[in-house]
Parts: structure tokens; sequence; C-alpha cells
């Protein structure tokens, strides 16, 4: 009797795979069982795509102060960090608007429709805004940019499904590592390659195209990248399930039903409190990240009569060149160990908590010069950016842990939604406390950038106490210790 029930068994897992063949979803878990391995050239592809649409969102922040100087829309000085928050949150508020909807989108026709039609999107609309003639011509192409572009809700779905379970940490990791590099070095090509006719006039001509548009080098950069990536997105393939759940029974890596997975994708998911605990917190840690990156690059570059390094756009790109390579290396050989002994959420925690005390140094690392400053500036510049990703890959982590692959897409573009409406503001306030700030240099408590770095402060404290319960509830098989 036995014997007959394994045989209907053996059966019935041959005729699911044949029924099963032309799901591109089971091709990929019969690949996981198949290969125990990383599958490094999958996750090569979701680095690559993670990179070009993180490089956009910050490449304009070392020059857009001379940018919106030369718009000429700010009637003094101090007030160009004010129009630069309105530029820099025009993204965020286009994919604020859409990321549930790509979401939706990826989950009903598959994710790799939405990565190509994202990456067209970064090719052409970045190229739009390195060609602005006006504030308002900036502003609109960026949010174009920022509603078109609903990639990193989908490949973070799509990592995280590519991956056997043991390895879904390191697939986390190349996200936030890709994305984190790209908020990094983003700026540093935009550093080195505005403005090429004044700083390399051997080269560049003041009369030509790069003369006329001083900021469109950059932008041109990486919309050329945006279209080889285009390009290997036809290799991609994709993961998302072409049949209903209802219909068969899924099976995973040890052939175990999950018919409590399906149960629980019914569920509502706002309703879903690990989910949108972890996206709040997630929320909050973005909003600063955002306001630190804008914030970094305004400082750099402000005159040092107003407490800043009065840094050229390519000592700012120099700088941030040596934080992406630096995160690079954190975050494939540390962060895999760090998040494997100490827990997902502890590492964030830790994360949180250091970074409080090194934001505290900014204001005093403005009074160091020549090459203690290069030293310590790198130094403190390079910690941060590990912290602030560490932070992130383990709330996303959390996220993908708290849903089943059919929500997966839609949670995702939840997250996205929320943290871009947090990221809009983000730099708007940033630019606003900013430009605030530099003109109370002289005012008795927290004087010029000290008032800066301590609101910075104030939110990553928030995120911090918000990690920890009863808030913040984790998913059943998330590792806390």
């Amino acid at each position: 009797m036995a014997e007959s029930g394994g045989e209907v068994r053996s059966c019935l897992l041959k005729s699911e795979e044949e029924e099963w063949e032309f799901c591109a979803g089971c091709n990929i878990e019969r690949m996981k069982r198949s290969n125990a391995g990383i599958p490094f050239k999958h996750l090569f592809f979701v680095g690559v795509i993670t990179l070009c649409a993180a490089l956009p969102i910050s490449s304009l922040f070392p020059f857009l102060y001379f940018m919106i100087k030369d718009f000429n829309v700010a009637e003094k000085e101090e007030d160009i960090g004010f129009y630069a928050g309105f530029v820099g949150s025009s993204y965020m508020v286009g994919r604020a608007l859409t990321s549930l909807l790509w979401g939706v989108v990826a989950d009903r026709w598959g994710r790799r429709p939405v990565v190509i039609f994202g990456t067209a999107a970064v090719a052409i609309f970045n190229t739009l805004f390195g060609l602005s003639i006006n504030f308002w011509m900036a502003i609109t192409t960026r949010f174009l940019l920022g509603s078109l572009c609903g990639i990193l809700g989908p490949m973070r779905a799509y990592a995280a499904e590519i991956c056997r379970k043991e390895y879904q940490a390191l697939g986390m990791s190349v996200i936030s590592t890709a994305w984190g590099i790209g908020l990094v070095i983003g700026p540093a090509l935009g550093g080195f390659l505005a403005q090429p006719a004044d700083k390399y006039p051997n080269i560049f001509s003041k009369e030509g195209l790069f003369g006329r548009f001083p900021y469109f080098l950059p932008c041109l950069l990486i919309s050329l990248l945006a279209l080889v990536v285009l390009v290997f997105t036809c290799w991609l393939p994709e993961t998302l399930h072409n049949h209903s759940s209802k219909d068969v029974e899924q099976i995973d890596e040890s052939n175990v039903p999950r018919n409590n997975k399906a149960s629980q994708s019914q569920k509502s998911l706002f309703k879903n409190w690990p989910l949108m605990s972890s996206i709040i917190v997630y929320c909050i840690f973005q909003l600063h990240d955002i306001a630190y990156t804008e914030i970094f690059s305004l400082w750099a570059v402000s005159p040092k009569k107003n407490g800043g390094l009065e840094y050229t756009t390519s000592d700012v790109g120099e700088v941030l060149s040596v934080t992406g390579m630096g995160l690079l290396l954190f975050q494939l050989f540390l962060y895999p160990l760090a998040e494997k002994s100490m827990g997902t959420i502890m590492v964030s925690r830790i994360g949180a908590v250091l970074s409080i005390p090194l934001l505290f140094s900014y204001t005093y690392i403005a009074l160091l010069s020549g090459l203690c400053l290069f030293i310590v500036l790198n130094c403190a510049s390079l910690l941060k950016n590990v912290l602030s990703v560490s932070i992130t890959t383990g709330l996303f982590l959390i996220q993908n842990k708290a849903v089943s692959q059919e929500q997966r897409g839609a949670a995702n573009g939840i997250s996205m939604s929320a943290m871009s409406l947090f990221k809009a503001i983000g730099p708007a306030a940033g630019g606003a406390i900013f430009s605030w700030a530099q003109g109370r240099e002289d005012a008795s408590f927290l004087p010029g950038d000290q008032m800066v770095f301590f609101i910075l402060n104030v939110v990553e404290v928030v995120g911090l106490i918000l990690t920890f319960r009863p808030f913040l509830q984790l998913p059943e098989d998330t590792i806390t210790c």
C-alpha cells in the first residue's frame, strides 16, 4: 500500500512537471533544485540592472548647486539649496505615484517587461534632463524619469526568487550593494564629468555641445549604460509563474507542498504587520539617506564662510569614487558574514547606532584642511555609506520574507511607493534646512551646519527606536541573533 502511494506521488510529480514545462517560474524552481550553487550569472544581471536604475537618482547632486545657479531662479546664493531640493524631489514624487502600479504589473505580466520598460525610460529621460535649459524642464524630466522607471521593486522580488533560501541574503546584498554603489558612483560621475568645457578645455570646446549644455555629459554616459543594460535584459529569465496556484500545487525545493503560503497570499498586504512595520522603518531610514546624500554634496561645494568645504565637483567625485569601491568590497565579502553571525535586524540596529556619532563629527571635519581633510573625509564618507547600506539590506530581507511569491511584486511596489514619498520629502526638506542653517552661522544654539547634522541624527534615532518590538515584528524565519 505504501509502495502504491509512492508510485502515485511519483506519477503526480511527473505529470506536474510536464504540465509546467513552459512555465518560466517552474523552470527557475527546477533550476534551483538541480543546482545547489550560487546563481552567479543571474545575480550579475540583477546587479547590473539595479546599478542602471540607481545611477540617475543622485548623479545630479554634485552639480545641482551650479545648475540651479545657471538657471538664475535663486535671488541670492543662500536660496540655491531651496530650489535644488525641488529638482531632487521631483524624481521621488513621480516614483511614489507609480511604484505600486509597477509592482502590480510585475505580479500580473512578469518582472521582465517592467525591467525592460524602466531601463528604456532611464535612457530617454536622463538624456533629456542633461539637456535642460531651465528650472521647469529639469523638474519635468526628473518627474517623468521617476514615474516610468519602476525597476527596483520587481528586481527585489526577482533577487529573492532566483536564489535558493540559503542564498537569499546574498541576493538582497547584491541588490543593496548595486543600489548603494549607484547612489555613490552616480554623484562621482556627476562630479567628474559636469562642466567638461571648464575642466578639460583641451578636449571639450565651450562652443560645442558639452559647452552649451555643461551637465549633459554625465547624463549621456549613464543613458548609454542603460542602452547596454537594455540588451542584457534579453537574456534575463522570467521568475513569475504563469499558471494559477489554485489549479496546481506549487512544489518547493524539497518537494513539499506550499499550501500554507498559498493561503497566506490571500491575506491583505496592508494587514500584514511584519511587512508594513518593516516598510515604515525602511522609509524612515531612506528619508534620512536621501537627505544626507543631497546635503553632503551641497555642504562639500558650499563656501567655507558658510561652513562648507569649498570643494569642486571633481573633488566630490573623487571622494565618492573611493566610497563606492569600499562599499562594493564590504557588501560582497563582509555583509553576508555579519548577517549570518549577528542576524538581519541586529546588523541594521548596529548600523543606525554607529551613524549617530559619525554624523556629529562632520561639522568638525570642516575645520580640517589638506591631506588630513582628504583622509578623514574619505573614511567618514565610506563608513557612513557602509552603515546605511547595511541597514537597507536587512530591511530588504525582512520585507521579502514577510510575503509569498504571489504578492512579492505588489509588496515591493507598496514599499517603493511609500519610500519614494519619503524620499520626495527628503531633498526638498534637506535643501530648505541647509539654506536656513547657512543663514544662522552666528546662532548660539547649534549654529550653521551643526543644526543640519543634528536634524539628520534625530531622524536616525527615530528609525533606530522603531526597529525594536513591539513596533517591528519579524517574519518567523528571520535570523535575529
